[in-house]
């Protein structure tokens, strides 16, 4: 075949091309990756403490798992993910027809957008968060509805209060992302006898694993089994290592499982994904280690902060800390990519004056009190 010219040019598509929604989107921002940060400052080791990924790989079973199944990745994944949905239902003690599969919590996110919103509907969710949620909702013309933080918490009696007959969807970021904090029991019970009976209520617990909190809830065992109006996503990503692999899970009414199947794209979920994911349900013992790592971790990344000015929001109960620096933070995240560390600046999640940091490992740690030694005088500043 004749060489392509290099010079070629693709025809142009002008922006009234898309629907209005999707031309003033701002997309998800993602983390850097370690090797583009090598790459573009030259740094011989670098770290990354930005998207709150597990310090860990996958689980040995995991891996085991992965390599059985790659001789037969000729062949398309099953796309109703029948083995890992089952383990999951005996697992949780739900009915199959009750466990959805998703790219992630939050493809689950996007799924629930596309099945459930019209242009015009409302979601709620407290902000700073996740912003998937508003994302999603916007890109099908609906109106995100964002409740400020109270204490870097949910308030939950605002959110309910910001409910209108539009409102489709509540979510409540549990722990909330990027603060890391909770709210308890009791708060929960009380947004549930509380919240209209049209909306569908669908908690995040992403981080569910890391917590070991005696007031904090299972989302499942105690609000969808209890007949309430719910989903609960949960992840792969995050303790169990698998955030390359994107699977995740919800478990809701069978008829919103249903929805989520007509809209999710074929075979999303790959056939590593699968067995990886049905492989780390039976290592408990694993799970414990690196819940006892994060908690061991996390309140010295807290002291690493406090002793460099920086105060974290709290008490965090997840895999991660939040710190307001004082002013736009992307400055100060830019100094610390100089120094060979990638935190999060939370533009993104309405937090522009504040940086998430990931609980890594304790040589990271060291690396990470390190980097903020030498830049300290411009946090000091601010």
């Amino acid at each position: 075949m004749p060489e392509e010219p290099s010079s070629a040019q693709l025809a142009e598509v002008s922006e009234s091309f898309f629907r209005a929604p999707v031309r003033d989107l701002v997309p998800y921002e993602p983390g850097k990756p370690v090797e583009e940060v090598q790459r573009e400052l030259g740094l011989p080791r670098v770290i990354k403490l930005a998207s709150n990924e597990g310090p860990f790989g996958p689980f040995p079973a995991a891996l085991e798992a992965i390599e059985r199944c790659a001789s037969e990745l000729n062949r398309y994944p099953d796309g109703g993910a029948y083995r890992l949905r089952a383990a999951l239902a005996e697992r949780r003690g739900v009915r199959f027809e009750e466990v959805a599969v998703g790219a992630g919590s939050d493809g689950l996110v996007d799924n629930l957008s596309q099945a459930a919103l019209d242009s015009g509907d409302e979601i709620v969710c407290g902000w700073p968060s996740f912003p998937s949620y508003v994302i999603d909702a916007r890109k099908v013309g609906a109106v995100p509805k964002l409740v400020p933080l109270l204490d870097h918490r949910y308030d939950l009696d605002a959110m309910l209060a910001a409910v209108t007959a539009r409102t489709k969807l509540v979510y409540i970021c549990h722990p909330n992302n990027p603060t890391g904090t909770m709210n308890t029991r009791y708060e929960l019970d009380d947004y549930f006898d509380r919240v209209p009976e049209h909306v569908l209520t669908v908690i995040d617990q992403a981080y569910l694993e890391y917590i070991d909190h005696p007031d904090y809830p299972d989302g499942i065992a105690e609000y969808a089994k209890a007949g309430r109006r719910v989903v609960v996503l949960r992840t792969f990503s995050k303790i169990y290592g698998l955030a390359g692999l994107r699977v995740g899970y919800a478990v809701g009414p069978a008829s919103v499982v249903t929805a989520l199947g007509k809209v999710r794209r074929a075979f999303d979920i790959t056939t590593p994904a699968q067995e990886a994911a049905l492989a780390s349900l039976g290592d408990s013992d694993e799970l414990e280690r690196r819940r006892a790592a994060n908690v061991e971790q996390r309140p010295e990344v807290e002291r690493v902060l406090r002793e460099h000015g920086l105060e974290p929001a709290g008490p965090a109960v997840a895999n991660f800390l939040y710190t307001d620096v004082g002013e736009d933070s992307r400055p100060f995240f830019e100094q610390l990519l100089r120094e060979g560390v990638i935190v999060r600046p939370t533009h993104g999640f309405g937090g522009p004056n504040a940086i998430r940091v990931t609980v890594g490992t304790a040589e990271e740690t060291t690396f990470l009190a390190e980097a903020l030694e030498r830049v300290r005088g411009g946090v000091a500043t601010a």
